[in-house]
């Protein structure tokens, strides 16, 4: 079990050796975490769940039926639904689909991720691509990685720009969906 305190709210996260970051909450996730704003009404997805934290701390400031968990891992799943009922913030929505692949929800306010960054790129692509879709005009995407220069160029070509941190050795991107349509459009 990890207990700790992010942005004033006492949480409690029961986790596994088969999921990302099972000792201790991933210092990424946290930097991320400090830099997002969360509003009453927002619609959040955290996608790449793992156990929860992200989508647990948003429904502690937005209606937990507001924020949908999506992961690939069903054992990060089932650890995310424990760990909804132990934080006390049920009406949480979690769905197994590997990004956004098999979910349909879309109309976000912010799309919350700290994506396989040590692969290839097909996933963050994927996120990026896809989640600029599934975002509201006016959305927010934060990203947070270990690499700077793919994420920067994949965010400013799709929203026409982003904004860097860099924060204990990670970056965290933030892009805002200005528009329905990619900024650079792909060429076909």
């Amino acid at each position: 079990m990890i207990n700790l305190i992010i942005k004033d709210q006492k949480l409690i996260f029961k986790t596994s050796k088969e999921v990302f970051s099972p000792n201790k909450i991933d210092k990424g996730t946290l930097s991320m975490l400090s830099l997002v704003e969360f509003s009453k009404g927002d619609k959040v997805l955290d996608l790449g769940c793992g156990y929860g934290v992200v989508g647990i701390l948003a429904a502690k400031f937005v209606e937990p039926v507001n924020v949908v968990m999506v992961d690939i891992n069903p054992k990060a799943l089932e650890l995310a639904k424990e760990n909804i009922l132990i934080n006390e913030v049920s009406g949480i929505r979690v769905y197994q689909s590997d990004g956004f692949k098999d979910f349909n929800e879309s109309n976000f306010d912010l799309i919350l991720s700290n994506p396989p960054y040590h692969v290839d790129f097909s996933v963050p692509k994927h996120f990026i691509e896809k989640g600029f879709n599934r975002l509201k005009v006016g959305g927010k995407m934060y990203i947070v990685t270990k690499r700077k220069d793919w994420y920067k160029n994949k965010m400013v070509a799709i929203f026409g720009g982003v904004r860097v941190w860099e924060e204990d050795g990670y970056y965290v991107f933030m892009s805002i969906k200005n528009s329905k349509t990619y900024a650079n459009k792909p060429k076909r």
